[in-house]
């Protein structure tokens, strides 16, 4: 077992091979759009629309960097990717932009919610750095982790977001 990537895998009930769980793009995807709230108001303040428009883009931006860097990195020398084989990536990559969906729509109906710019901004970073730490655990989970492993993927990723929330408060939004 690798032990740099202690749950890869988890065991097929039915005695196949391993299944793998990935929510990397999720995780990815979650993190990215903390990145893009908390850099966003350092620039200045942004309209909601601009604010959604930037998150929604962002995912779609690296998504499709993801797409082709694995396309192009695991390329066989003298064959080109075909399109089931474009569309299987891209269908694994999307996580990444799913991941920004949920704080564009925070963002969005922040209004309703009686939000400024600056609590519409906080609301999404929120929710950003809660989905990654979910779906740190959810993946340990699948992948058949111990609690204590599960707690340990959680507490990482919480450092992370908490890294960037900070980041943000220290820069004054």
């Amino acid at each position: 077992m690798n032990r740099l990537l202690p749950w890869p895998h988890r065991p097929d009930p039915a005695g196949g091979p391993p299944v793998r769980t990935d929510y990397a793009g999720a995780l990815y995807g979650s993190l990215l759009a903390a990145s893009v709230i908390a850099s966003a108001s350092v620039v200045g303040d942004f309209p909601r629309v601009q604010a959604v428009v930037l998150l929604l883009v962002t995912g779609l931006v690296f998504w499709a960097a993801h797409v082709y860097a694995n396309l192009a990195g695991e390329r066989r020398v003298g064959r080109r990717p075909g399109w089931a084989e474009i569309r299987r990536v891209g269908r694994h990559e999307w996580p990444i932009v799913e991941a920004a969906l949920l704080p564009a729509a925070a963002v969005a109906v922040s209004p309703l919610l009686g939000l400024g710019l600056s609590g519409a901004a906080w609301l999404a970073l929120g929710i950003a750095v809660a989905q990654q730490v979910g779906w740190a655990c959810v993946g340990a989970v699948q992948a058949g982790a111990t609690r204590t492993e599960v707690v340990v993927e959680g507490v990482i990723n919480l450092v992370l977001g908490l890294v960037l929330v900070a980041a943000k408060a220290a820069l004054g939004h």
